[in-house]
């Protein structure tokens, strides 16, 4: 059995102490859940394993010898294996190619392409994936990219694995694959971390909970020991987790109406209508065509046919991002970083994109408006940032999610649509997120809301749209079933 520990490890920046005194052990043959909200350490801890960081003082072990790693190539070769969030692979490229890109076996100057392939078969049938080697990775679906993101690391014969919130882009059904992989891959002499914020996922593949706040270790539990409401008092102390306020309560008026709206290969005859201060949810598995529905009725991509209604009025001629911002409706995007934030801009910039049409006096912008109106987001929507000029990059991820919906709110929005605004987010910045959709519920604004996460509609929404290989399927309402119903809902088509 390995066992990979650490001893006192201490980790400052300037004017911040990351990590204060972590002693901790994983053993191989279990999976570690290392939790803790945004900012906790968790993030600090896995770079120091995986040579991205050093410690300030104190030393981590892999049984009885001391690692010490200048670069992350040197953590690599002696076998920690990090998979992070986002994906690494190259789509153009077969599975097998992914996994040995940078070590593909040759005969003489040429590839040797049946070891290529015999070798990546081996590693996927180890974790019981049912994958061609042989697949371009462009015709791979979301959780067969992840476990060939897991069998590159597994054909280094890693003896840590760090897997970095390897669910965060996928349904349910998929989730349940993975976990079976990861199952098969405890089978070997490797010490797995997995880190999440997604609470509910922790019973059914963790061993072990570890768990760190504000860069201290708070404790470890094995999982029989302890259930959600333990591990949440752990991360945060005395959570309030409140529910959907009974005002929020949509009103008669109909604000928005899609008609018989298609798109190839994405959605097709979708019809629905939303009211006045209404929270509507849309559940589906992914591919089911729900951010697809959601960018184009905002402009960003094109419907080949149907229509849409504001205000009982339709919407014709060109329809765009700038035409539909002006119609008072609002996008936050599914990828905040690449589609919602200016990350090398400041916080006043990011917080002002969407209204600076306001601002605009002929070629001058009224700064002090523009200032005012960026403080009151800040202070409305509780963004913890140092200053207004502060870079997004420098952020957390339930921060830069707020500035995204802050951007928006700015223009005075009376339709707002939420793309998976939850995803990355640790579980106190979800419950500020909800919060906010439900405070502008009750002046008034609706909002549509797309997540993968079944259980945050049931939370959040007054009804439910189920869409499912792009159609629209039916509809429940949250008082009227549970997690397994809609689940079931989403994948067979059939209420429960």
């Amino acid at each position: 059995m390995a066992i990979l520990r650490t001893e006192h490890i201490r980790k400052d920046f300037p004017g911040c102490r990351a990590l204060d005194d972590i002693s901790v052990r994983f053993e191989s043959h279990k999976v570690h859940a290392l939790l803790g909200k945004n900012g906790s350490g968790k993030s600090t801890l896995i770079k120091i394993f995986s040579g991205a960081l050093r410690p300030t003082s104190g030393a981590f072990y892999l049984d009885e010898e001391k690692l010490s790693f200048a670069l992350p190539r040197d953590a690599v070769e002696f076998g920690m294996a990090t998979v992070y969030q986002e994906m690494s692979i190259i789509s153009s490229l077969s599975v097998a190619e992914n996994i040995y890109l940078g070590r593909l076996p040759k005969r003489g100057k040429a590839i040797d392409w049946k070891k290529l392939n015999r070798d990546a078969e081996e590693i996927l049938q180890s974790m019981n994936a049912d994958i061609n080697p042989a697949t371009l990775v462009r015709d791979l679906n979301i959780w067969q990219c992840q476990i060939v993101e897991i069998a590159k690391a597994l054909s280094k014969s890693p003896r840590v694995l760090m897997l970095d919130e390897p669910t965060s882009s996928l349904a349910q059904n998929e989730v349940d694959k993975l976990f079976r992989a990861l199952e098969e891959i405890k089978k070997r002499d490797v010490v797995i971390l997995y880190i999440t914020h997604k609470l509910h996922e922790v019973p059914k593949i963790a061993d072990t909970v570890t768990v760190l706040r504000d860069g201290k270790l708070i404790g470890t539990s094995e999982i029989a020991e302890i259930d959600n409401s333990g591990i949440l008092s752990m991360m945060f102390g005395n959570v309030s987790i409140r529910s959907r306020p009974t005002d929020v309560v949509p009103g008669e008026k109909t604000v928005l109406e899609v008609k018989n709206l298609c798109r190839r290969n994405a959605f097709e005859q979708v019809s629905f209508a939303l009211k006045q201060g209404e929270v509507l949810g849309i559940a589906g598995m992914l591919g089911s065509g729900r951010s697809e529905l959601l960018r184009s009725i905002f402009g960003v991509d094109k419907f080949d046919s149907g229509k849409i209604f504001l205000n009982g009025q339709e919407v014709t001629g060109r329809i765009t991002p700038r035409r539909m911002k002006f119609r008072g409706l609002a996008l936050t995007p599914e990828d905040r970083k690449k589609e919602g934030l200016v990350l090398t801009q400041s916080t006043l910039d990011n917080l002002s994109f969407a209204s600076i049409d306001k601002y605009a006096k002929g070629w001058r912008v009224d700064k002090k408006a523009r200032l005012a109106a960026a403080k009151k987001q800040v202070e409305e929507l509780r963004i913890k940032v140092p200053s207004l000029e502060t870079f997004t990059s420098a952020m957390s991820g339930g921060n830069q999610q707020k500035v995204v919906v802050g951007n928006w709110l700015s223009n005075d929005p009376s339709i707002m649509m939420f793309d998976e605004p939850s995803r990355g987010i640790d579980v106190n910045a979800k419950q500020q997120i909800f919060e906010i959709i439900w405070a502008q519920a009750q002046k008034g604004i609706s909002t549509i809301f797309v997540s993968t996460e079944l259980e945050e509609l049931l939370e959040v929404c007054n009804r439910i749209l189920i869409l499912r290989h792009g159609r629209l399927i039916g509809e429940v309402r949250p008082e009227e079933t549970d997690i397994e119903g809609l689940y079931r809902f989403c994948m067979e088509g059939a209420a429960q």
